[in-house]
Parts: structure tokens; sequence; C-alpha cells
């Protein structure tokens, strides 16, 4: 979607935008429309029990004075925020996309946006236009996206440099959404490698790709044991940026990334199974992040590391009762091969801890399953290793819209996860799936080192439309840690 900015008056007949705050219906006016047409919308609008509720939309038709009709929208901007700014955006495209319009133009001469606000109106509106049609052939020519072009006229002085920020964190997000839309045999280790240098290029960011010989010889164990049944080669992929100058990252971001999950032996059932293409939604929003945060350039020394396998159930797969030893040197006994996450981040961790030595690390995976029955679809995981680094992490859930709840981690969590053979067993019993995961996690995390663990289980993919994505990839976790960065770690 492309974003423009004018002050001249839209061509005659041209789709307009008007914004109306909460109970501001009476008080609207634009130079866009003469007085009379925009009595007429306001008429319109009153008899749509329109009240400008945030996202709400009215749309009608007036003449335009040549003979022809100009299409006119009403969006409720509710209490004005930021946030509101946000939904009116998506709702505005939401309308638009297929509508036959191919530009549309949104007065904020009257509206009193501050500039961020107009810049999360042009993200959203932007955002929620990302659709992944490539595959389809035979789409009809009513569904096929029209509006290519939203021009914020009047906009407040400063938006467009607001804009280049949120321009940066779109594009982070289409990378993550892509890459988790993508099919099984499309996006693989390899590939997904290959897909975000591709999208990276040009950016700064150093970028460094172990394959399984060298995580072999670095005794990656368990890492490896999860890819061992799959034909397609693991990968460890890390992006470093270096905003702030030479020296150590602050903070890792650490992705699981498997790119195709059966379950291994422990096999899925296989209604629903498809859906398992996308449990690499960590490893994809951390690679999203790590692109929005090199496009704007923030001052802050940050690393994203993803942990690349697939999870298959061949003659050389791992067993239920096998020991692996990672690469920090624990033992773990595998109870069930679809509790593979964990066995990825763990190696991931160490890695990042000795080569990079960060103060802070956050871990995004889709771990496990309790935690969409714990929390649905509404809210992702937040579970830490110290309060202050937790409420850093859901303020920027709250102030970006990618929420987070928190979770407990305690010794009597982590008891239930010691192995009679070995130092842990990959699975606690039935009761508090998600807190166990998380505590067999936190066994890899070195003292004095800040750690949180997101699990996004329920937040990557969705069946309905939310205000910035349509059903489908949701981009979570982009938003959310382009704004941890920026609250905490950029000077």
């Amino acid at each position: 979607m492309q974003i423009d900015f004018s002050s001249a008056a839209p061509a005659s007949g041209a789709a307009i935008a008007l914004l109306v705050e909460k109970e501001g219906l009476a008080r609207l006016a634009t130079t866009l429309i003469d007085a009379t047409a925009l009595d007429l919308v306001k008429a319109a609008a009153q008899a749509s029990r329109f009240d400008g509720e945030a996202a709400a939309v009215v749309e009608t038709f007036i003449a335009d004075g040549t003979g022809g009709v100009r299409r006119v929208l009403l969006l409720g901007t509710g209490a004005a925020g930021e946030a509101e700014y946000e939904r009116a955006g998506g709702a505005l495209t939401a309308r638009l996309l297929t509508s036959g319009v191919r530009t549309v133009s949104v007065d904020f001469g009257s509206a009193g946006a501050t500039p961020k606000a107009a810049a999360r109106f042009a993200a959203a509106a932007a955002q929620r236009g990302w659709r992944h049609d490539i595959y389809r052939t035979k789409l009809p020519e009513k569904s096929k996206p029209t509006l290519a072009t939203i021009v914020l006229h009047g906009a407040p002085e400063g938006t467009d440099a607001a804009w280049s920020k949120q321009k940066a964190l779109t594009e982070g997000l289409e990378l993550t959404r892509t890459l988790v839309a993508e099919p099984p045999n499309v996006i693989y280790p390899e590939t997904f490698v290959a897909k975000v240098r591709a999208e990276v290029e040009g950016l700064g960011l150093e970028i460094t790709v172990l394959g399984e010989a060298e995580m072999r010889e670095l005794g990656m164990g368990s890492l490896l044991g999860v890819s061992q049944g799959s034909a397609k080669q693991a990968q460890l992929l890390a992006l470093k940026w270096n905003g702030a100058g030479a020296g150590d990252p602050a903070l890792a971001l650490v992705g699981k990334g498997v790119t195709f999950d059966t379950g291994g032996i422990s096999l899925k059932p296989g209604p629903g199974m498809e859906d398992m293409k996308w449990d690499m939604g960590g490893a994809g929003a951390v690679v999203g992040a790590m692109k929005a945060i090199a496009g704007r350039k923030a001052k802050a020394n940050v690393i994203g590391v993803c942990g690349l396998v697939e999870n298959m159930p061949d003659g050389d797969a791992i067993r239920p009762g096998d020991v692996l030893t990672s690469m920090s040197g624990q033992t773990i006994e595998v109870l069930n091969t679809d509790a593979e996450g964990r066995l990825v981040l763990c190696d991931v961790i160490t890695w990042v801890q000795r080569t990079h030595r960060p103060k802070t690390i956050v871990d995004l995976a889709t771990l496990t399953g309790a935690m969409i029955v714990s929390l649905g679809h509404e809210h992702a995981g937040c579970f830490a290793n110290d309060d202050a680094l937790a409420d850093q992490l859901l303020a920027a859930g709250k102030a970006s819209g990618d929420l987070l709840w928190r979770f407990p981690l305690s010794d009597a969590y982590n008891k239930l996860i010691d192995s009679p053979i070995a130092d842990m067993k990959n699975v606690g019993p039935r009761g508090a799936g998600s807190i166990t995961a998380a505590q067999f996690i936190q066994r890899f995390v070195e003292p004095g080192v800040k750690w949180a663990h997101l699990d996004i289980a329920g937040m990557v993919w969705a069946d309905k439309p939310g205000a910035t994505y349509d059903k489908g990839a949701t981009g979570y976790g982009v938003r959310l840690l382009d704004r941890f960065v920026a609250d905490n770690f950029e000077g």
C-alpha cells in the first residue's frame, strides 16, 4: 500500500474520507466538499446511527459537480488517541480494499491528530491491506484488491517523519506474515534463511548462518535431535544490529523456527496438522522485528537469533525415551517428540549467551497448545525471571496492541520436569504445561541474565480479521518487540 502526503485538493470525483471523533459529528468540517454536500453526508451518518465510535464507517455518495458521483466515507476515531486512529486506518482499508477504489484521500485538516496518531493511522491502513494471494489462480475479479494509494491530506507537521518509522515497522510485519503464510514446501530452514537474506539486504545487519556441521561441532545435540528425522538441513540464523556502536548486544531476541511440525514419532492428529506451517511464528517475529529495527536505524545493539528445523517422523527421528545432550552440557530425556520447540530454543539460547553475552534475552515461540487453552487468541503468555523486564514487556504490549499476560514460575513447577535418568525431561505432567515448558527453557539461562519467554501459540494466526490484519498470518510480536526496544534500549 502506497502512503502519500498532500495539501492539494483531491481530483474531482476522487474518494475522500473524513475523520470524526466520538459525538463529534455536529462539529465536522472540511474544505474538500461544499457545505450542501457536507450536510447530506452528516444526514446519512445520523440515519445510520453513526456517532464517531472508533473504527465505525459510514459510506455515502454525493454529486461531484461534473455529472458524476463521489464516494465519501466518515471514519470514527473514538477518543482520538493513537490506538483509535490505528483502528480507523485499518477500518478504512478493510472497507475499500476490494471496492474498486484505487486511491482515497483522508482529510486530517480539522481532525486534531498528533503526528504519531496520523502515522499509526497510515501504518494500520497499509498493514490491513497485506494479502497473500500468489497461489490463487482463479480469484474472482471482484475479490481482487484495488486500493493502492492512501493520501493523507493536511496531515499535521511531522507526520512524514513519524511515518518513516511506521513504514519500517510495516515492512518488518510484511516479512513476518509472508514467512508464516508460505507453505512448508516453500519455506523450510534453508529457504527461510535465503528469503530473510534477500529481504534485509542493504539494511546494515550483520548476518551469521550455521549449518548442521557447525552446530554438531558446537555440541548442539538438542536442536539437531529435533532435525534428524527430516531431509531438510537445520540452520541457525543470527541478525545483528549495532545501532549504538561497537560492542556486545544488550538484548537478544530468540525465535523458535520449526518450519513444519508433524510432532515427530509422537505424531500429531491429521486434522489441523496443516496449521503447523506456522510453528515458526516466533522466528518469523524475530526477523520481522530485526528488519524494522534496522529499517528505522534504532540506536540500540540487538541480535536476533532463530533456530530453524523441521520435525519429521522418519526412521532416523528421535524416539520417546531417547536422551539428548544439549550445547550447555545438560542432558534431556525426551518423553514426547512433539515437545520439540523447547529443545530448539535451549541450544540457541546457549549459543547466543556464549558468543554474544547479552544482558537480556527475550524468546518467542508457538510453544504450547496449553497456552491457547489458557488465553485463547487474545493474549500471549509472558514468563520472566525479572519483574522489571516483565513490566516492560507488558507495557510494550499494551502500547503496541500485541497483548501479553504474565504467568508464574517457581521451584515447585521446576521440580515437575526432573528426570530419573537425565538432568531433565522435556515434558512435565498434564497440568501447567505452558509453565513447565517455560521452566525447561529457564534452566539454560545463565546467572545474572534477565530473561523472558513469550508463548505466542494463539496469536500468530487468526481465523477472523483484526484491526490491522485479515484472516491468516497476523505478524504478532513485531510491533511488540519494536516498541520494547524503542522504550527500553534506545537512549
